[in-house]
């Protein structure tokens, strides 16, 4: 069973695009088959089947998170960004099955693996490296990070580029997205064009490692005076479009703290939504992957590391300046300054005195709730996730007014979804009404 599992892991990744299509095709083909079969299955039980719920079996959830997670790239990224952002709108099963596609990522088999660092280094690139680590210390959507030892001695991690990332970005997006309409799974009144529109440029950036290395070396510099967070260095020499080197650091997964004193947790939760707060409000560039992969701890030296910065965001001032306004609004309780700076923002809301705008106040005051008191928000004991998940769905069903929510608006509460996951995952007590205050 063991040796089934390693070759799933190793399953190639397709690299042209008549064959990433056909893996859209097989895996809408295995769906279809399946609701035919969940739905003779229910016949001879007596029962009249639903498109529902012949459709969102196990088995065809499976289907589809399997073949994204081969795809990796856009593919695998467009169920990620669907499943953390669009999940209050989106039926709960769907939700489910994209959310699979967080941590199950594979990798490069040997021969593709060298493909793709002969085409950065040429053909004697393992001559470059002393100890080259063929497996990989992680697998994502993008890529896949080796460790090794740099020409010079420094212990460093490759994250080298799955093969056709880059070229099948704009078909592998269409493809899910015209799925997904098909299926039936998205609602009809939900436009995700917009959000698909900007992934493309989104995800463009984050295949071009070069540009990542700007960011990763933009908050290291930023964080170098700051003892709670260790960024890994960029090695420049080595650092290619597709590859990218830098120093290794060491640390544990950050769920790991989870068994420490609450006052250890909740001082390294709350060092990083001060982090968030200072990206969005003072540097106006947000690392926007709520991945907890991203982030480890090193237990010796206290520190906080940071990994990842390839969905790094840059945001106007304009979109700054209203969510600053959007906060203060929340904090001081006033309801007409929250709508304009929630239209502002880029949000619809409504004729005045309709209870679609009530409802989405309500929605608004709820998601800030950690913010309007100056006290340690429990994250551990809050249902505001449950709450806002009713609400969610309250809200879609006044179609004549709902919208797409405004796309950096997405990308920040994707972060900020995120970090409240991970503050209830460690069961952290944090004064984020303290730490924000600094920065409006």
């Amino acid at each position: 069973m063991a040796k089934k599992d390693d070759e799933d892991d190793h399953k190639a990744i397709p690299t042209s695009r008549v064959g990433r299509f056909a893996r859209v095709a097989r895996m809408a083909g295995g769906v279809a088959g399946g609701m035919l079969a969940e739905g003779t299955r229910q016949l001879r039980a007596g029962k009249r089947p639903k498109a529902r719920d012949m459709l969102l079996t196990p088995a065809n959830a499976r289907r589809v998170a399997d073949q994204l997670a081969t795809m990796r790239g856009a593919a695998m990224k467009v169920g990620q960004i669907l499943s953390m952002d669009t999940g209050d709108f989106l039926p709960r099963e769907l939700a489910d099955i994209l959310s699979r596609l967080r941590s199950n990522a594979r990798y490069m088999p040997p021969g593709q693996l060298d493909k793709v660092m002969s085409g950065a280094y040429g053909e004697e690139w393992e001559a470059l490296f002393y100890n080259f680590q063929h497996r990989p210390l992680a697998a994502a959507s993008i890529g896949q990070v080796h460790r090794a030892m740099s020409p010079d001695g420094q212990d460093i991690v490759l994250k080298v580029q799955y093969p056709g990332v880059s070229d099948s970005i704009d078909a592998d997006v269409d493809n899910i997205a015209s799925l997904l309409k098909l299926s039936g799974l998205l609602p009809a009144e939900f436009n995700i064009q917009p959000l698909l529109d900007d992934a493309k440029a989104q995800l463009k950036d984050e295949a071009d490692y070069n540009k990542e290395a700007e960011f990763l070396a933009a908050f290291g510099d930023l964080l170098s005076g700051d003892e709670r967070f260790l960024v890994p260095e960029v090695i420049p020499d080595l650092t290619r479009k597709t590859v990218l080197a830098m120093t290794y650091v060491s640390g544990e997964p950050i769920e790991s703290i989870a068994g420490l004193e609450q006052a250890e947790r909740d001082q390294v939760m709350s060092a990083l939504i001060e982090l968030m707060f200072k990206e969005l409000f003072e540097l106006r560039m947000v690392q926007t992957d709520p991945n907890f992969a991203n982030y480890q701890y090193n237990p010796v030296s206290g520190k906080i590391i940071l990994l990842d910065f390839g969905a790094t965001r840059r945001f106007k001032a304009s979109f700054v300046n209203a969510y600053r306004s959007l906060i203060k609004a929340a904090i001081a309780g006033n309801e007409k300054r929250l709508v304009a700076a929630a239209e502002k923002v880029g949000y619809a809301m409504g004729d005045e005195d309709s209870e679609y705008r009530e409802l989405v106040l309500s929605l608004f005051l709820l998601a800030l709730e950690p913010v309007q008191e100056d006290q340690p928000y429990d994250f551990a004991a809050s249902d505001m996730a449950a709450r806002m998940s009713a609400m969610g769905e309250d809200v879609t069903g006044f179609r004549d007014f709902w919208q797409t929510p405004p796309t950096d608006a997405v990308y920040f509460h994707r972060k900020l979804g995120g970090m409240f996951l991970l503050a209830s995952r460690l069961k952290a007590r944090v004064n984020v009404h303290a730490l924000v205050k600094q920065f409006i």
